[in-house]
């Protein structure tokens, strides 16, 4: 049989297009993918210190704002300022820190994450002590935008980094952990900002989260970064896009050889038998091996190819791979997220639900003011109780986020999927509506202030207990885009958020609080229908969408 084969080949030389690595068609597993010094690998110890990092880096997201609100009047007073002055540096503060972090995504795909920190705390550093010795509300402004964009990296950054640290079976618990830091902000900043402003001036604001800031730089500069670029699909695009090239530049010299010498194809023949033993790819790179029983949707177990064995020369070549700004394309990962319906109707229904927040607190503040008649510091020790049930709804809200996924996976065999996570927000999402409304009207009536920081505490509890599941699900469903996705995700919430500080005092004038937070109940419940159709459809656009970005 070997005498036949071997004859033909002798007499009719053939021409065949080398084999494609399979990385050059197919998807890989970059969840998993094998990578030096795996921080999913890393102690415990030390990931809980990169979390604690991180999570005090955040707090100054919520500080940036909320430090600034009792400080307005001071600031009117001492810069001249009209008080749509006054609107702008908070909306644009607002909209840049939800949108930044898209800039921030793109830059970490180059640089890694720790880069982006250090620069962006450096950067709002210097917004903060410029605008702590402005002397005009335009400037004072300017730098407010430049404080918001150098803070926003951690809304990004902050959940791409536990995604590179936690497998998905945690990642909800560590989700919430972390996004309960910028909520202390709307409980802690009135309090504290209004202590500052009394005791100094409004400058001293600023002071603060310089120095704050000042101090998470610090421990940013012996942080670990957690980046890989094998588990990053923009690298995979580039590895994927050089290896077709690869493999033209064979089939044009290949068909280029008209015939073959005797010994040439004795040669060949001793490879094939060799390929027969141990297959290799025309690149030089083993195919992917994988585990017995294993599919191609199977996240879990499919494995990378290593690029650490075969032709010594193609590794060197694909090791010497760098990004530059030429392959990073910022607007192309935001149109793959964008172009996922599942990822459409999950980050609409993020940003109604942040958007319900930042108004709640917003008028608030001034119901307290005006119908309470309280001070900038009795106001803050108000909203403290909406901040505390923001927290315990961020950690408990990620607890049982995870419980849930755990117990869904157990009941389908060991197998899950992003959107079983979702789950977990049905018990809530009953309570959510009716807490906005009766807060409504509760403070339209003037009730004790007592019932005002129940259901204070009851709408933050339930909100962020539903985006602690949210969050994760935007990380688990875009694997290898997770910074991007988690940008876009805070760019919803800031566009939300402007909208909803610009259109908060006109609706509160014409409706009250009563209609007003009557009016968010039935937004919610359509941010909670949306969360529904990305359970129940979910799974099948997102691995349709995976499909066709495969191909």
């Amino acid at each position: 049989m070997s005498g036949s084969l071997r004859h033909t080949k002798t007499t009719a030389p053939v021409v065949t297009a080398p084999k494609q690595s399979p990385l050059a068609n197919e998807k890989p597993d970059i969840e998993h993918a094998d990578v030096t010094d795996d921080p999913r690998k890393w102690s415990t110890a030390r990931k809980t210190a990169i979390l604690v990092t991180i999570s005090g880096a955040a707090i100054i997201v919520g500080l940036g704002g909320n430090l600034y609100n009792p400080a307005i009047a001071q600031i009117e007073s001492d810069l001249h300022a009209s008080s749509g002055g006054i609107s702008w540096s908070i909306s644009l503060f607002i909209l840049v820190q939800g949108c930044f972090p898209l800039v921030w995504s793109a830059i970490s795909e180059i640089y890694g994450r720790k880069v982006v920190y250090i620069a962006s705390f450096a950067f709002g550093i210097v917004g903060c002590i410029i605008a702590a010795n402005a002397k005009t509300i335009g400037v004072l402004i300017g730098m407010r935008v430049i404080q918001a964009a150098g803070s926003s990296s951690v809304l990004s950054m902050g959940a791409a980094t536990l995604s590179d640290l936690y497998d998905p079976q945690v990642r909800g618990t560590m989700m919430g952990i972390f996004y309960s830091a910028p909520l202390l902000g709307p409980a802690l900043g009135p309090i504290i900002g209004g202590a500052l402003t009394q005791a100094f001036n409004w400058r001293a604001t600023f002071w603060f989260i310089a120095a704050f800031s000042g101090l998470c730089l610090l421990a940013f500069v012996f942080f670990s970064d957690t980046f890989r670029r094998e588990r990053s699909l923009t690298y995979q695009t580039v590895l994927r896009r050089r290896l077709q090239e690869r493999a033209r530049h064979e089939v044009s010299n290949t068909s280029g050889r008209s015939s073959m010498s005797h010994d040439t194809m004795v040669s060949a023949d001793h490879e094939t038998r060799k390929d027969k033993m141990y297959p290799e790819t025309s690149d030089g790179v083993p195919p992917v091996q994988k585990p017995a029983g294993a599919t191609a949707e199977d996240l879990e177990a499919q494995k990378m190819p290593n690029i650490n064995a075969g032709s010594s020369k193609v590794v060197e070549e694909l090791k010497e791979i760098r990004l530059s700004f030429k392959d990073i394309n910022p607007i192309r990962p935001i149109f793959l997220v964008l172009s996922r319906r599942n990822n459409l109707a999950i980050l609409f229904s993020s940003g109604l639900l942040f958007a319900f927040s930042y108004s709640l607190a917003y008028t608030c503040s001034r119901t307290l003011s005006l119908k309470y008649e309280y001070d900038a510091l009795t106001i803050g020790l108000v909203l403290l109780s909406f901040g505390i049930g923001s927290v315990l709804g961020s950690v408990l809200g990620g607890r049982w986020s995870d419980g849930v996924l755990a117990y869904l996976k157990s009941k389908n065999g060991g197998v899950s999927h992003p959107e079983m996570r979702l789950e977990s927000t049905f018990i809530w999402m009953l309570f959510l509506p009716l807490s906005s409304a009766a807060y409504g009207w509760v403070a339209e009536k003037h009730v004790h202030v007592a019932a005002i920081c129940v259901f204070l505490f009851l709408s933050g509890f339930f909100s962020i207990a539903i985006y602690a599941s949210t969050l994760a699900y935007i990380v688990d469903a875009n694997i290898g885009r997770s910074s991007p996705a988690v940008a876009t995700n805070s760019t919803f919430r800031g566009l939300s958020a402007f909208v909803a500080t610009e259109i908060a005092v006109p609706l509160q004038l014409a409706m009250g609080d009563g209609g007003l937070y009557t009016l968010w109940a039935g937004i919610i419940v359509i941010s909670e229908l949306l969360l529904l159709l990305v359970w129940w459809k979910g799974r099948s656009w997102r691995e349709q969408a995976e499909k066709k970005e495969s191909q």
